[in-house]
C-alpha cells in the first residue's frame, strides 16, 4: 500500500514483518471512538501505518500525531490510537495518536497503582492545595501534604511556583477515571529514597568520624542535622561547651556545620552528634588566661537561693556565693543582680580538675571604689 504523502516507506523485512503480524490480536471489526493498541508497520513522513490485528489496518496522518513530536516512532514500536473512521470502502481505518493520547496516561496510572511502582511527570500549574501534573495526557493532582519537603516545605504559592517546568518522581494514591480523578504523591517517593539513603549512612558512619551537613529543624532539645539521607541529632547539651537554653542561640535552619559522631545506634536507627567536641575546651585554657585576684568582665547567667553563676569570656561559668554578692547580707541574690546583666567580678579560686571557679562582686566593687 502507499502514503497518502507518495513518499518512500521503511519496510521491514517480510519475515519481520511476519513476526509483527503473528503478534496482532486476531481480526474484528473496528468502531469508532474505540482505543485499540496497534504495531507499527510503516512509518512516512507524513504518517504511521500501523496493524490493528489480523488483516486489519489503521493509517495515523501527522496532524493526529503531534503529542508523538518529541518521542521517535519506529517500525515495531506499539501505540494506542482512537478509531476516527473504520475501514471500508474510503480505504484503511482512520486512527488518531493524539485523541488516544489520554488513554495511555489512564492505563500507566491504573498499572502503577496496581504494582505499586513509581512514575515520573511534569509539573504544569499549582493552586492553593497543591501541584498539578501531566501524565500523559491525563491531569494529575499532588496535594499539599504529599508534596516532597525538600529542598524545604512549601510554605506559599511562591514555593509552588518554582516547582513548575520541574519532572516529579511520583507514586499513584487514587484513580478515578470515571470522575477524572487521579492523586499522587511526590512525599511517599522521597520517603522510600530517604530511607534507603537512610540504611545506607548507618552502615556507613563511624563513632569518632567528622562529617559535613545541614542544620534541618531545631527542637526545644537540640537540632537536626542532615547528614545527606539521614538525620542526626545535636543534643542541647553538645551544641557548646556553655550553657545553651535554645538552640537557636547557636545554629540556624539552612545553616551547613561540621559535626562529631557521638553513636551510631543502628538497632533503633539513631545518629547522635556533636558541635562541642570539634571546639576547643575552655578550661584546657583557663589556667592560662586566669589568675587568682584578677578582675574579669562576667555576665550573670542563671540565680540560685546560694549564689548566682557568672559566664566569663570564653565560656567558662563560675559561681559568685550569695555572700560574695554585696557587703550587706543578702536572702535574695536578686537583691543584688538579674540575669543578663554584666559586671565585673574578681577571680576568688580557680580548680581546673574540678572544672569550678568562685568569684567575687562584692571584692570587685570595693576594688574598683579605691
Amino acid at each position: 500500500m502507499s502514503s497518502p504523502g507518495q513518499s518512500v516507506p521503511t519496510d521491514p523485512s517480510p519475515e519481520s514483518m511476519a513476526d509483527l503480524l503473528s503478534q496482532s490480536d486476531s481480526w474484528r471489526p473496528l468502531r469508532r471512538g474505540e482505543v485499540v493498541e496497534g504495531l507499527v508497520m510503516r512509518v512516512y513522513p507524513d504518517g504511521l501505518l500501523v496493524s490493528v490485528g489480523g488483516k486489519s489496518e489503521g493509517f495515523v496522518p501527522l496532524r493526529e500525531m503531534r503529542t508523538l513530536a518529541d518521542k521517535p516512532v519506529k517500525v515495531g514500536d506499539t501505540i494506542l490510537a482512537t478509531v476516527l473512521r473504520p475501514e471500508g470502502e474510503e480505504g484503511p481505518a482512520l486512527l488518531s495518536v493524539d485523541r488516544a493520547h489520554g488513554e495511555k496516561g489512564w492505563r500507566l496510572l491504573e498499572n502503577a497503582l496496581a504494582e505499586g511502582r513509581k512514575i515520573s511527570a511534569r509539573c504544569i500549574g499549582y493552586n492553593r492545595g497543591g501541584l498539578l501534573v501531566d501524565v500523559e495526557g491525563v491531569q494529575g493532582f499532588i496535594p499539599l501534604s504529599q508534596v516532597a519537603p525538600v529542598p524545604r516545605p512549601p510554605q506559599g504559592e511562591g514555593d509552588l511556583a518554582q516547582r513548575v517546568g520541574a519532572t516529579l518522581h511520583l507514586k499513584v494514591l487514587e484513580v478515578e477515571r470515571k470522575r477524572g480523578r487521579a492523586i499522587l504523591s511526590e512525599r511517599a517517593v522521597w520517603h522510600e529514597e530517604r530511607e534507603a539513603q537512610k540504611e545506607r549512612l548507618l552502615q556507613e558512619l563511624r563513632e569518632g568520624e567528622v562529617r559535613r551537613g545541614r542544620v534541618s529543624s531545631l527542637s526545644p532539645f537540640g537540632a537536626f542535622v542532615d547528614l545527606g539521607g539521614a538525620d542526626g541529632l545535636i543534643h542541647l547539651s553538645e551544641l557548646s561547651w556553655t550553657r545553651v537554653e535554645r538552640p537557636e542561640e547557636v545554629l540556624q535552619v539552612g545553616q551547613e556545620v561540621e559535626v562529631y559522631v557521638l553513636k551510631v545506634d543502628r538497632e533503633h536507627r539513631r545518629i547522635s552528634l556533636s558541635l562541642r567536641r570539634l571546639l576547643p575546651q575552655p578550661w584546657e585554657t583557663a589556667v592560662h588566661r586566669y589568675q587568682v585576684g584578677q578582675l574579669v568582665q562576667a555576665t550573670i547567667t542563671r540565680l540560685t537561693e546560694f549564689g548566682a553563676f557568672a559566664r566569663l569570656e570564653g565560656g567558662i561559668e563560675g559561681l559568685i556565693h550569695i555572700s560574695e554578692l554585696a557587703e550587706r547580707p543578702l536572702t535574695d541574690p536578686r537583691q543584688a543582680v538579674r540575669e543578663g546583666e554584666t559586671v565585673t567580678v574578681k577571680i576568688l579560686r580557680i580548680e581546673p580538675e574540678r572544672r569550678r571557679i568562685s568569684l567575687s562582686l562584692r571584692q570587685a566593687q570595693a576594688e574598683l571604689a579605691l
